[in-house]
């Protein structure tokens, strides 16, 4: 009998337990209903809001936000007649990002500090790749003296070991002169790396000597390499004016890559001796979006250098069609994503199949502007950029070291042509 009481006990016990887990399930589910009626009440309210304000500063925290989630783009713009422009006073070398591995073969050389390989990767920035050379009278790079790098950038030259400015392992003691020639004119004992240069390679002494005189006396100098001993152990103001000389006037300045310049890659664009400008002042309306089915376009304002600037398209034209005064209303800008045209010139024009991709240069010769992805349903676009590689005497690749992401653009934005 008790134990019929107990079994009793136990069994009402099991169903008050899921009496009280079905009233909770049904208190869950009303509750879920209320937020989801409360949810779609706030979306209605702010889409509201939005659309009657749309300069509200939350709109413009949305979009921004937006933005940063779908594109990896660092370079920032700025508006010139409501069109995204490089914002030239916040961009250096170091914004540059490469998105995926690369690399690019040049004609073999036995140029000092001529690398015939470059090789990239994701993460890396451009100025671990360019050189120099690459930029020669366009940016005129060349033109800048340490000393100058140092006042622009931001970054002192007191702790910079001699090795991190990569160009004087290649600089033989004739050459150094040549690039200050004040150097000549001091005791060998007060240039240090001079000093153990010589010791250790020609072992001599050099006390009461001067850098001309031990020139002069000891020919074979012209073949021995700054960077034949250990540099880091030095000062770059070991050698002093090392800082007031200008690049150019080291010799074969051009191999240096730009990282290996103390502090080049942190000088911002707009003080560079040769400032990037905009090309013109057109400015357009990107009217439609059309992907790659689109055939046989033929006013197309995109190209290269060296086949023009409206080189019509075929096949696979994927573009954006433009809307705007004097005759742009029509115009097709092709996505360089799927139509290559003629670059480069000399012997380095033979890179990449002597192709890159069409585009526009707004901003000049530096880099190319290229429409990359069209997304004809959702109505945006992507652009990126594209840097070439030149050599003294070699010619320059076409521009096909990217892509960077640059700006997205949506249906009736403006668009920066430059000049037409």
């Amino acid at each position: 009998m008790s134990y019929s009481k107990t079994s009793t006990a136990k069994n009402s016990h099991e169903v008050l337990e899921q009496n009280s887990r079905e009233v909770n399930r049904f208190k869950t589910a009303k509750e879920l209903k209320y937020w989801m009626l409360f949810g779609l009440l706030i979306s209605l309210v702010l889409h509201g809001f939005l659309h009657i304000n749309p300069g509200s500063k939350l709109l413009l925290l949305l979009n921004q936000k937006a933005v940063a989630q779908s594109s990896t783009s660092i370079i920032p713009t700025k508006s010139f007649n409501d069109a995204p422009v490089p914002d030239w006073e916040h961009i250096a070398f170091k914004s540059f990002v490469f998105n995926s591995n690369g690399s690019i073969e040049l004609p073999k050389s036995e140029t000092p500090g001529y690398k015939s390989r470059r090789v990239w990767q994701a993460g890396q920035s451009l100025d671990r790749v360019m050189e120099l050379g690459d930029f020669e009278k366009v940016l005129g790079l060349e033109n800048f003296s340490l000393k100058d790098i140092e006042s622009k950038s931001g970054t002192s030259l007191q702790n910079i070991n001699l090795s991190d400015f990569s160009l004087a392992k290649w600089q033989t003691v004739p050459e150094l002169v040549k690039a200050i020639p004040n150097l000549a004119k001091l005791q060998v004992l007060d240039v240090p790396p001079i000093k153990d240069l010589i010791e250790q390679k020609l072992g001599i002494g050099v006390a009461g000597q001067t850098v001309g005189e031990l020139i002069e006396q000891n020919p074979e100098l012209k073949n021995i390499e700054l960077g034949e001993i250990d540099l880091s152990k030095y000062s770059l103001r070991a050698i002093p004016g090392i800082d007031n000389a200008q690049l150019k006037d080291f010799s074969n300045w051009q191999n240096a890559t730009i990282s290996k310049v103390p502090g080049l890659n942190q000088v911002s664009f707009n003080n560079l001796p040769n400032a990037i400008a905009s090309q013109g002042n057109v400015v357009a309306q990107v009217d439609l979006p059309l992907r790659e089915v689109e055939n046989n376009r033929q006013r197309s304002i995109s190209g290269s250098y060296q086949e023009g600037f409206n080189v019509p398209c075929s096949t696979k034209c994927a573009h954006i069609e433009l809307a705007g005064s004097n005759g742009i209303t029509g115009a097709q800008w092709i996505s360089g994503k799927f139509q290559e045209v003629k670059g480069g010139y000399g012997i380095l024009g033979s890179l990449n199949g002597g192709k890159e991709p069409t585009g526009r240069h707004p901003f000049g010769k530096a880099f190319k502007q290229v429409i990359w992805s069209v997304d004809e349903a959702s109505g945006s676009i992507t652009t990126a950029i594209f840097f070439r590689i030149c050599k003294h005497d070699l010619g320059c690749s076409p521009y096909y070291i990217g892509p960077f992401d640059y700006a997205t653009y949506k249906e009736k934005s403006a668009i920066f042509l430059g000049s037409l």
